[in-house]
């Protein structure tokens, strides 16, 4: 008998391709078509796009209900998907976020991208918060290995939980290989589209607290005003959740014409985003990697980055690094970036040698050397 493997793919879905969703893809595409001998059971709690069924050894499944509420969630994982699990006895649970089955009696991996709701429970609502306090630190002790994607977020989770540090792998997360630098004359038409042919900032993300787009907004706002060459900033990214202090915030700023929201960009457009950006401007104040930091390196676009968390940590010396609480510094960050060519272009070397360190190639091998274990 095959060995085999069941994942969670809930957040497997068309047009929601960030964050967790583009770890799960990048790493499940490749483990089911390098080992062609191993069975996976894919987990949907929804009709499923067919391109995510990425080799014939995939059986998919759909296990309603759809899990997008805490009541839900439970139901889901602690219900439906553990009977599921009982009922087809895979070697291993593989979960790309940090959900696990507990009433499944099997070895469980999941993947915890950060803590952020330990750290701002306000920022995911209530109810959210709730079941992710519960139950996270529950996961994380049932587990019977942790993956996690920064070097801070691993020792965050032995802090918070007290899991001990051997239980825990750090698999880094990687980048594309669509992104790439764009020709100069490439830039112009991006910036024709997007930004009325003017220069820009750029964000890249889901719109929501964690981002810290107040911030971002205001210390764009205090840049401006003292610019008089028109230069725009792009919020490139679907709106999440709570966004209603970002909007607030954007109303009352002088310079408000001069920011874009664009909402969700295609994967295949970004790369012409950020080749065309004076800067990526990037300052959540929480992040367990970053993954548009390694986008922007790889299209040779300087970084304008917070100095917590896991960002350092991932930017190394190819950004520069601001605190995400200082507006004013944020500002002059900015200033930095917009009149500074040799600073800008000493980042864009540097950020070259710095994605060396990942690549989605390695993010599987690491995965699939803890997987493997099991099987």
């Amino acid at each position: 008998m095959n060995p085999h493997i069941a994942v969670n793919t809930r957040l497997l879905l068309p047009g929601r391709q960030e964050g967790i969703s583009r770890f799960a893809i990048e790493v499940l595409r490749r483990m089911t078509q390098r080992n062609p001998d191993v069975n996976f059971s894919f987990f949907f709690d929804r009709t499923y796009d067919p391109t995510y069924v990425f080799h014939s050894n995939v059986q998919p499944y759909v296990l309603p209900p759809q899990a997008r509420h805490p009541v839900l969630w439970y139901t889901w994982f602690h219900g439906v998907a553990s009977w599921k699990l009982r009922q087809l006895t895979p070697n291993v649970f593989f979960s790309p976020e940090f959900y696990l089955c507990p009433n499944a009696q099997l070895p469980q991996v999941p993947v915890f991208h950060d803590l952020a709701y330990e750290h701002y429970p306000e920022d995911i609502g209530k109810w959210a918060a709730r079941y992710c306090r519960k139950y996270s630190p529950q996961y994380a002790q049932s587990a019977t290995k942790i993956l996690t994607v920064s070097e801070y977020s691993r020792q965050d989770i032995v802090y918070q939980y007290g899991i001990e540090e051997e239980k825990i792998h750090v698999v880094y997360n990687g980048v594309g290989e669509n992104y790439a630098p764009i020709p100069t004359q490439e830039r112009e038409k991006v910036r024709e589209r997007y930004s009325q042919g003017c220069p820009y900032f750029l964000f890249v993300g889901t719109v929501q607290p964690r981002k810290n787009l107040e911030t971002l907004l205001k210390a764009f706002d205090i840049f401006r005003s003292k610019v008089s060459i028109p230069i725009k900033l792009l919020i490139a990214g679907r709106r999440g959740w709570q966004v209603e202090k970002v909007i607030e915030t954007y109303q009352l700023m002088q310079n408000r014409d001069e920011v874009a929201f664009t909402g969700f960009v295609p994967e295949e457009d970004l790369p012409k985003l950020y080749g065309a950006a004076t800067a990526l401007c990037y300052i959540p104040y929480l992040e367990g990697f970053g993954i548009p930091l390694l986008e922007a390196m790889a299209c040779d676009c300087p970084i304008l980055c917070s100095n917590v968390s896991s960002l350092p940590e991932v930017a190394g010396e190819a950004a520069l690094q601001v605190d995400p609480f200082d507006t004013e510094q944020i500002s002059q960050g900015l200033m930095r970036l917009w009149t500074d060519k040799v600073f800008r272009e000493n980042l864009i070397k540097k950020g070259r040698e710095q994605k060396k360190n990942y690549s989605w190639d390695r993010t599987y091998d690491e995965v699939w050397k803890v997987l493997q274990q099991f099987l």
